[in-house]
């Protein structure tokens, strides 16, 4: 594995990674050899499983659904992160569900 285990990154420190490797994405698909590009997909899919796995209940907005995209382009809108059922995103655009008092399981 490239990198610290996902597991044993707080939450702060899981959303930098996620960050940077989405942000780095293009080029290493663009630009990487293949052997970057295969480490690449592995790790962003251990960043993006560990996020996953903490955040069971994240804010999922109904435009990102399958559904709201059908009514968007019916509607001719574009994405309109959609909170009308009161819940709130997770990481840097709300608190959310982070799992505040909730102990951690391998």
């Amino acid at each position: 594995m490239t990198g610290v285990d996902p597991g044993r990154l707080d939450d702060q420190q899981l959303m930098k990674e996620l960050e940077t490797i989405h942000r780095t994405r293009h080029d290493t698909l663009l630009y990487g050899s293949n052997d970057a590009l295969r480490a690449h997909n592995e790790r962003m899919a251990q960043l993006e499983g560990e996020y996953l796995r903490r955040n069971p209940r994240r804010f999922v907005a109904a435009s990102r659904t399958r559904d709201g995209a059908r009514d968007r382009a019916t509607a001719g809108d574009g994405p309109t992160g959609d909170r009308r059922d009161g819940r709130t995103p997770v990481g840097k655009w709300g608190p959310g569900d982070k799992g505040a008092g909730r102990e951690r399981t391998p």
